[in-house]
């Protein structure tokens, strides 16, 4: 009797150490979608009328966006925004010729598609203006994480540099990440203005060179940036 009750209670000091500790539970993580608010923003300037391969630069931005938009997620809302399309001959209006096509949204990419369907290049390239307007007008309101796609084939044209602007931006803001595809950039600065309007934004900065690239970029950049909040929790407060 003696060394069974030996027994129990060595059984007892060696559990309770055990079940005071801290656990994870795969049903207790949280997920958070963190591109649930996403803002296409499409260069249209003429240099995107230019072939690349066997089609103009900006037919395969099109085709790509037709395909890679049904595969973002139905949570996401999603809006375009989009530059260089129309033709001004004074600086000032083709420096401001930039236009929120298709407001931030859930189950929009009909609309995106149909928006930019007959749009031509035609204009300059307002950069900072058009990350402007998306930040002061188009996420006006609309809480949570703001994600920007920047799509362009060149550096800013216009008396204003993206890269000064987003840095002044991160002072103020921590709720916005800009990746930017810069799409048969080969320019030396504008490359850097370009990568540096990404990373001070903890976005992703991608140098697309060929049709295939661009749409890998483009699949990569749709996807949710996840992140894992666990929970702990002590054994005693599951029984």
């Amino acid at each position: 009797m003696k060394h069974i009750n030996l027994i129990l209670l060595l059984i007892f000091f060696i559990t309770i150490p055990a079940l005071a500790y801290e656990v994870y539970n795969y049903s207790q993580y949280k997920y958070q979608d963190n591109s649930q608010n996403l803002l296409f923003i499409i260069d249209f300037s003429n240099s995107m009328g230019e072939y690349l391969g066997h089609k103009t630069k900006i037919s395969t931005v099109k085709k790509t966006l037709m395909d890679i938009l049904p595969e973002i997620s139905k949570e996401t809302n999603t809006g375009i925004r989009v530059y260089g399309h129309n033709c001004n001959i004074f600086a000032f209006n083709a420096c401001r010729n930039s236009e929120l096509l298709v407001p931030i949204q859930k189950n929009s990419h009909v609309q995106l598609n149909n928006a930019i369907s007959k749009l031509r290049p035609r204009g300059m390239t307002p950069i900072t203006y058009s990350l402007k307007q998306a930040i002061k007008k188009d996420f006006n309101n609309i809480n949570g994480n703001k994600h920007i796609i920047l799509l362009t084939d060149g550096g800013e044209n216009c008396d204003e540099s993206p890269c000064d602007y987003a840095i002044s931006l991160i002072k103020e803001r921590k709720d916005i990440n800009i990746d930017v595809i810069a799409f048969n950039v080969e320019n030396e600065n504008d490359l850097a203005q370009l990568q540096c309007t990404a990373e001070v934004t903890s976005g992703k900065f991608i140098n697309a060179t060929t049709n295939a690239e661009l749409f890998n970029s483009m699949q990569e950049l749709i996807k949710p940036h996840l992140e894992v909040e666990a929970i702990l929790y002590n054994k005693f407060m599951l029984q």
